[in-house]
């Protein structure tokens, strides 16, 4: 029997890409993702009058109602045109383009441009400078908004402050470290090691914030410029906010590139899949891992396989962007995906979010348009492969996309995940806020952040109780904060603290 004709209606393709930065003048959101946009549309001028959708991914700094509106309309885009923002979450990007695959798969949707910035570099100095503060335009309707609304942190969290990424991140790392059986000045020169071929992809790359190789001691070695943030972190190892970046990628069927003119820079969508882990930190049994992204990638290689009518894995892969706005996230996926950390294929195309920078919720915006640029440049033979994958919140939400520089015989899948995904509900702890009597607690995970002289100015815990409740407390006062600040973390995990009754705060154990 001859193979099936594939409907090139249905099969998605990334067709353009456009990346923008600005270190001078001020900008706006809004006018950095206009230059993303015009950048990607320039490489597809036949597709601008085409498009169905364009889709913002949120937006942290300042913006009106309706960003994607005012996009639209600096773009000159059709008035029949769907505008649309995400919710919260750097996997929102990649979720994103698996929605718009599956629906040019449907033969729902033709042409949707995705795009997202931050601008806070330029926020930040017009506040240093006096200025106003950008509102964007305050008299549209606001954009339809799409995506998991669920919030990342519940009452425990809330009720010990454990709200900041570069918060939780540290939790993970210090879980990550006991299971290695290093200390916490061990750790950090283990990621050192581990983030600088990080730093040598960034300062190739002409989007990236700072294009600088770093050695691994100098990413490691606490000093003034390189302060400790939170233990084990120093601040070469966490994820940059304070940018003004912007990308965009544009997503077609392949009939749609045709009808342009410009099939020959199709990068094919081959597969996506998506999963959640524990919602809440505190809920998690083992923080130091992912089972939601060892599924989510389990989905997307089965489905590739689907896609490619053969087994696709992850050796298989030629080049890779993993999510990495801290080495626990790295480290996490790496483990979840069969991935080792000194991969010689490497695990960025762009430099991740502390070197490349982190515009928010749009980072993995830029690692697709980085790893589809990749795979169309030229170099090479035969199917080549690339992964990007995107998180949002605290390792909580994830998103996996397969792309190919040839088209898949079996037609772009949407991996699933809905077996997988009841069984990590599954796993949740029960979390109690509050004890009657105090109780001595297992330290389940553990960090110690530090003001700007080094000083320890908060020690959350995750504590396990004996009935198997966990619980997120707090010092219960200023020299239990300082006598963690004086104790090494990894070595705390697995040790004992004595949460108080009432609000939940703990005192170190004697021992």
């Amino acid at each position: 029997m001859p193979p099936a004709i594939l409907d090139p209606e249905r099969l998605p393709v990334v067709i353009a890409s456009g990346q923008a930065i600005e270190r001078d003048s001020l900008v706006t959101p809004v006018e950095l993702m206009a230059r993303a946009c015009e950048s990607a549309l320039a490489d597809a001028p036949g597709l601008r009058d085409r498009i169905d959708r364009l889709s913002v991914v949120d937006v942290m700094t300042k913006t009106g109602p309706a960003p994607a509106t005012e996009i639209a309309a600096q773009l000159s885009l059709g008035a029949d045109v769907v505008n649309e923002v995400t919710t919260v979450g750097g996997n929102t990007p990649q979720w994103l383009v698996s929605r718009a695959a599956s629906e040019i798969a449907a033969g729902t949707l033709s042409v949707t441009l995705i795009a997202g910035s931050e601008a806070i570099r330029s926020s930040r100095a017009r506040r240093a400078q006096g200025l106003p503060r950008h509102e964007g335009a305050t008299d549209l309707a606001p954009d339809a908004v799409v995506g998991d609304d669920h919030p990342g942190f519940g009452p425990a969290e809330l009720a010990v402050a454990l709200l900041a990424p570069v918060h939780v991140y540290p939790l993970f790392e210090n879980v990550l470290a006991s299971r290695a059986g290093r200390d916490g000045p061990a750790q950090r020169i283990a990621l050192g090691e581990l983030m600088t071929p990080f730093t040598k992809v960034a300062a190739a790359h002409p989007y990236a914030w700072f294009r600088q190789e770093r050695s691994a001691a100098e990413i490691a070695t606490p000093s003034a410029d390189n302060r400790i943030v939170c233990e084990p972190y120093t601040k070469r190892m966490t994820a940059f906010l304070g940018s003004d970046q912007a990308a965009a990628v544009l997503v077609c069927s392949l009939a749609a590139a045709r009808r342009a003119g410009i099939a020959d820079r199709a990068v094919f969508v081959w597969s996506g899949a998506e999963a959640v882990d524990v919602r809440f930190v505190t809920a998690r049994t083992d923080p130091g891992r992912s089972p939601a992204i060892r599924a989510a990638g389990e989905a997307l290689f089965a489905a590739a396989s689907t896609a490619a009518k053969r087994t696709v894995g992850v050796d298989d892969l030629e080049r890779m962007d993993i999510y990495s706005c801290f080495p626990s996230a790295v480290q996490m996926a790496a483990e979840a995906l069969g991935l080792a950390t000194d991969d010689t294929r490497g695990l960025t195309v762009t430099g991740g979010l502390p070197y490349f920078g982190g515009p928010g919720n749009n980072y993995t915006t830029h690692g697709i348009a980085t790893l589809t640029d990749c795979l169309r440049d030229g170099t090479g033979t035969g199917t080549r492969l690339g992964m990007a994958t995107g998180l949002g919140w605290f390792v909580t939400k994830h998103a996996l996309g397969l792309y190919a520089s040839t088209p898949p015989p079996g037609g772009f899948q949407r991996g699933d995940t809905t077996t997988a995904q009841a069984a990590i509900d599954g796993t949740a702890a029960d979390v109690a806020e509050g004890l009657d009597a105090p109780e001595t607690a297992t330290v389940v995970a553990a960090t110690v952040w530090r003001d700007n002289d080094g000083t320890a100015a908060g020690a959350p815990v995750v504590a396990r109780l004996a009935d198997g409740r966990q619980m997120a407390v707090s010092p219960a006062d200023a020299d239990v904060v300082a006598a963690m600040g004086d104790t090494d973390m990894p070595g705390l995990i697995g040790g004992a603290v004595v949460v108080q009754a009432g609000e939940p705060r703990y005192r170190l154990a004697e021992r």
